[in-house]
């Protein structure tokens, strides 16, 4: 970071920041991200006007002769980054097991260091930061999705005492290439019924939401009272 910074050079930063910014949010925003394009740029933009104000306070840094008090001028920068901690935990929502928006949240923290690159006069590192990050998020999707992952689920099946036994339900499970993880039967003597709760875990699509077929095939046994299926989200393998 030189120690004397000019308008033409701000401006360049200026313009590199909110290109990178505006890749960097596209992305999001193109698969439907709260924290799109404008939330995206507003936080590369924030980080890069700070370091640009860094450089132009750059002759006050220190201890003035004249004055017990300090400036540190790195304080600005690192609080953003600090600051943007806050803004990506509102950009992650958790729904059961299910977590969205991690990636979201780590793309703000990432584009306010491009920013801080950018504002702070390394164009170059700034620039190769930015293709980096868009190639991760828009090049490694394809493979993501290809990393075999296991989605979790909880199956409650409520029937009446001559329904199936827990062992012919396990059969079933197993013969669908569900994995059963724990299981549990509850049974209700006076009213001649049984509640069966089983956590199943089985390879899967990431992202999947499809309903397993193994379900018409339980609806349509005699004796069943009520089916609940809760979905947990994946895991991987």
């Amino acid at each position: 970071m030189t120690a004397e910074i000019h308008w033409p050079a701000i401006a360049l930063r200026l313009l590199l920041t909110v290109i990178a910014g505006g890749i960097l949010g596209a992305e999001r925003s193109k698969t439907g991200h709260p924290a799109g394009l404008r939330t995206t740029l507003l936080v590369t933009l924030a980080a890069s006007v700070a370091m640009i104000q860094v450089n132009l306070l750059m002759p006050t840094n220190g201890k003035p002769h004249d004055s017990y008090a300090v400036m540190d001028l790195m304080r600005l920068p690192l609080g953003i980054l600090t600051g943007v901690g806050f803004i990506g935990a509102g950009a992650i929502v958790r729904k059961n097991e299910i977590v969205l928006g991690i990636t979201t949240a780590a793309t703000l923290w990432f584009a306010t260091v491009v920013g801080l690159c950018l504002g702070g006069g390394q164009l170059v590192l700034g620039s190769a930061a930015t293709l980096t990050g868009f190639l991760v998020l828009q090049g490694l999707r394809g493979v993501e999705n290809r990393i075999e992952r296991y989605e979790r689920a909880t199956l409650c099946v409520m029937a009446g005492e001559d329904w199936l036994t827990v062992e012919e339900l396990r059969d079933r499970l197993v013969a669908a290439k569900f994995h059963v993880r724990s299981l549990s039967v509850s049974h209700f003597v006076d009213e001649h019924r049984k509640s069966i709760s089983c956590e199943l875990r089985w390879p899967s699509t990431r992202g999947a939401a499809d309903i397993p077929p193994i379900l018409a095939e339980l609806e349509s046994l005699p004796g069943l009272i009520e089916l609940e299926w809760k979905g947990m989200g994946s895991s991987p393998n």
